[in-house]
């Protein structure tokens, strides 16, 4: 459900933008308000599911990330919008730590590159479905409809949730780290929305700087306050195990080119090229279709080159694969676009099953709740950079190359820049040992 929605309302973008009276660009913003929402409440999501239970808190987000869809369906401003889609965002930072939070307790180490692999696997549906479906709907219904199919979806959710969930529990859960959310919270969430508003008209141009440098600051003050306390909310001291360090750092920075693809191709597909949304959305599912087939192959790469190997080679070819986006023209026959795309969804996908595995290499099963709370917020914070980081790029061409709209050649300098941002994640993920992850790349052979 997360993942449709994102892809869904990522080829809507130009015709949602024209009924709120909004440049498709500055519809950005609903994509970071997004991720912005995450990053503030992903943080207390372990310690909620381990205080309260992990099925009943993942049941109650799904219940509010339906009511945050509603909302979004029903709003007539792109205040209301972004309110809503907050709102969306509250229910998903509680959803996906949770449930990986359920599957790192409940599966073996030798087993947890499989049951991650499976656990991605109907998230991919999303992709797959998402682009087409949302394309067909603003197409021949109204773009408000892609909001509304969430609901059928979530009460099946909550069905299969309370069947087949346990409830679990930690007997003696540390303290909240009130100072330290509050810091977060504000630290994260004004720095993203002051990012995101950068190059635009919304606002005066100093208050976007400002908003950066007090989020800033405030992330600079938890770093300092983190080290001082036992129980920090997002625990840094587990960046010094290499396998997580080497996840949650290289991995930030693959993320920020691949968090920029679905808001930069449908956006490059209409505007740039002129395609309609379901045109441009059954282009853009094509890459999860080649993100689905890698996952038969992720055990036997990571099985004969190791983590260390495949998380450089897979990361120059990611970044490649993005960048060469930027080369459609409107000349490019429909079907070789449809082949790249394809293709393209092949590397990240593969990167993402291993980045998000050897996460938990050396992290014990006490540990996982705050390693995951710790990685999940940095993705995030990552793939709204992504979209922040395009959308800059995306104006700054635009504005260099003197075009009064976004034409097809302003695009090619934004691909570029988001897969030389996958490219720089090579030397941080260098850094591993060589045998880094060797029980969970070897699976069954490591219990023997």
């Amino acid at each position: 459900m997360e993942n449709m929605d994102v892809t869904v309302i990522a080829t809507s973008l130009p015709a949602l933008a024209r009924d709120l009276g909004q440049d498709p660009i500055t519809l950005k913003l609903a994509l970071t308000s997004y991720v912005v929402s995450l990053g503030v409440f992903i943080p207390i999501s372990g310690w909620v599911a381990d205080k309260i239970g992990a099925r009943t808190i993942f049941r109650s987000a799904m219940v509010t990330f339906m009511v945050g869809s509603i909302l979004c369906g029903l709003s007539n401003s792109l205040v209301t919008f972004i309110a809503a889609r907050f709102l969306q965002g509250i229910g998903g930072a509680m959803m996906v730590p949770v449930g990986r939070i359920i599957i790192v307790r409940s599966v073996s180490k030798a087993d947890l590159v499989k049951a991650i692999s499976y656990l991605t696997m109907p998230s991919l549906l999303g992709p797959v479905i998402g682009p087409p479906l949302g394309g067909f709907i603003t197409t021949y219904f109204h773009w408000r409809w892609i909001f509304y199919i969430n609901i059928p979806i979530c009460l099946l959710g909550l069905y299969l949730a309370g069947r087949y969930f346990e409830n679990f529990r930690e007997a003696d859960t540390v303290p909240l780290d009130v100072k330290g959310f509050l810091l977060t919270a504000c630290g994260g969430g004004v720095a993203m929305l002051g990012f995101s508003l950068l190059g635009g008209h919304l606002v005066p141009g100093w208050l976007p700087v400002t908003m950066c440098v007090a989020g800033s600051l405030a992330l600079l003050v938890y770093v300092r306050y983190s080290m001082r306390i036992d129980y920090p909310l997002l625990d840094l001291r587990l960046l010094k195990i290499p396998t997580l360090r080497a996840s949650v750092l290289g991995g930030s920075l693959f993320r920020v080119g691949l968090g920029a693809v679905p808001f930069l191709l449908p956006l490059a597909l209409q505007e740039g090229l002129g395609l309609n949304p379901f045109e441009a959305g059954t282009i853009t599912c094509a890459s999860a279709f080649g993100a689905m087939f890698m996952k038969a192959l992720a055990s036997h790469a990571l099985r004969r080159y190791g983590f260390r190997n495949v998380l450089m080679g897979n990361a120059v070819l990611a970044g490649m694969a993005i960048a060469s986006y930027g080369l459609f023209t409107s000349n490019t026959p429909y079907l070789v676009m449809l082949a790249v795309v394809l293709l393209g969804g092949f590397f990240p996908s593969l990167q993402f099953t291993c980045l998000n595995s050897i996460a938990y290499a050396d992290i014990s099963s006490r540990d996982a709740g705050r390693a995951t709370s710790l990685a999940s917020v940095v993705q995030q914070l990552s793939l709204g950079m992504g979209v922040t980081i395009a959308g800059l790029v995306l104006q700054i061409s635009n504005y260099v190359q003197g075009h009064t709209s976004i034409v097809e050649s302003d695009f090619w300098p934004a691909f570029l820049v988001v897969g030389l941002f996958s490219v720089a994640s090579v030397p941080v993920t260098s850094r591993l040992p060589r045998n880094a992850g060797l029980e969970l790349s070897r699976g069954r052979s490591a219990r023997e």
